[in-house]
């Protein structure tokens, strides 16, 4: 067993959220609000959560100027935890931003029930007419058949790897479920910590179960993401017993090491694997690796080498607000988001993937990625974060959480987020009938 298991607090509960949530949200929705003023003409404000986009969205605004005359102005509220609050105490003002940089899935679902948001199909089916972008990824941007945000970026959920580290070891990124447990093994043997596992920042809780029941049976994933299955079900114990197996052969890193530390650790060699959205490179590079060079990464192989062959995927959407002071202007932005030079200047600068086929990834890693899943034609699914009522999927990386910090738990994990389950997809879908 890993003597670390316990040694680490349980990140932040549900009620300690919502605490939060109520004491910062007046000034920071005073913030967005006062970002909501309007632009000058020709320019349009795009509200998101993260620093590390404005860059990315100032060149795709350059890029669009160009191209449509109008440019976006990237706008950031810094504060993770009352984003989505502020967003939608938003949206019921005058002041609401023009544009958002919001999730896909579920929680532009739930955006998309306030009516507050434009309806994109208009744009989705132009750009899919000229082949700039990927049909499969619609479902992930829809709500009752309709579109309401379009793809920004298109990361892929891999397992990072020093190249070197495996060359010394004479070891290769896996191509079986059996070849990744020798993996390993023998990287366990040679002093190496096999994988990054965390509960630090909370949210890392969800990525080793969507991870391991992915590659168990994708379908029963999918299923159970959205309510048609139950965590209950003997295969979701399985994942959580193969976690468990992990733990007992002590293959993880202390559960409190952030992917900061878990980059510097795989880079000097002391961690040998770390999960994690294809957005991570650009941290890694910060610690010093060198994508194409000493720094790889591979889609983690199948457990059931029946199963039609996936990869976890993750995008932002872009939206456009009704109240948004510059809307006819959004509305415009939003018809140019997705042509090749806007959507070349935005993901080279981002360094990730791209939701536009014609638009390679500059990093040579990320391109090499892209062609193996349009050429194997991998089975995209959403990432869990984005699946099911956010209500409930805050509640479940909690318990995800739980269980991480004491994996021998796991039957009264599954029974609790059942529970949570049932009540969360009744409320769901209550409010789907009115």
């Amino acid at each position: 067993m890993s003597g670390s298991r316990h040694r680490h607090p349980l990140p932040g509960a549900a009620l300690d959220r919502r605490t939060l949530l109520a004491a910062t949200a007046a000034g920071a929705l005073a913030t967005a609000c006062g970002a909501a003023s309007g632009q000058p003409p020709g320019r349009v404000g795009v509200l998101g959560d993260s620093a590390a986009w404005e860059k990315p969205m100032a060149a795709a605004g350059a890029a669009m100027d160009g191209v449509a005359g109008v440019r976006l102005v990237p706008e950031v509220n810094p504060s993770l935890e009352s984003f989505e609050q502020v967003v939608k105490s938003s949206l019921r003002t005058s002041k609401t931003p023009d544009m958002l940089k919001y999730w896909s899935g579920y929680r532009l679902q739930d955006l998309a029930r306030t009516g507050g948001i434009v309806d994109l199909t208009r744009q989705w089916e132009n750009a899919a007419g000229k082949g700039w972008v990927y049909a499969s990824l619609r479902d992930a941007f829809t709500y009752r058949g309709r579109v309401y945000g379009l793809p920004m970026n298109l990361a892929y959920w891999v397992f990072f790897h020093h190249t070197e580290v495996f060359e010394k070891h004479r070891l290769k990124a896996p191509r079986t479920w059996e070849e990744f447990l020798a993996v390993c093994e023998r990287l366990k043997k040679s002093g190496i910590t096999p994988l990054h596992g965390s509960a630090a920042d909370r949210w890392p809780a969800f990525i080793w179960f969507q991870e391991i029941l992915s590659r168990q049976d994708p379908q029963f994933y999918e299923d159970l993401m959205n309510g048609r299955e139950r965590y209950t079900d003997p295969r979701a114990a399985r994942a959580l017993r193969t976690l468990e197996s992990f733990f007992d052969k002590d293959w993880f890193t202390p559960m409190d090491m952030s992917h900061a530390d878990a980059a510097a650790a795989l880079v000097h060699g002391k961690v040998g694997m770390v999960p994690c959205g294809t957005w991570l490179g650009s941290t890694l590079v910060g610690a010093g690796a060198k994508p194409g060079k000493n720094l790889g990464a591979f889609i983690l192989p199948m457990a059931d080498p029946k199963a039609r062959p996936c990869v976890v995927f993750e995008s932002s959407a872009l939206v456009c607000t009704v109240k948004g002071p510059d809307r006819a202007e959004a509305v415009k932005a939003a018809d140019s988001w997705l042509r090749p030079p806007v959507m070349e200047a935005f993901s080279h600068s981002l360094q990730d993937g791209c939701p536009n086929p014609a638009t390679m990834p500059a990093n040579q890693m990320i391109a090499g990625l892209a062609r193996k899943v349009r050429g194997d034609k991998l089975r995209l699914l959403n990432r869990f974060w984005e699946q099911g009522p956010p209500e409930l999927v805050e509640a479940t990386v909690d318990d995800l959480a739980g269980f991480l910090l004491n994996p021998s738990s796991h039957r009264t994990v599954l029974r609790t987020m059942q529970e949570r389950a049932d009540e969360a997809w009744q409320v769901w879908r209550e409010a789907e009938r009115t």
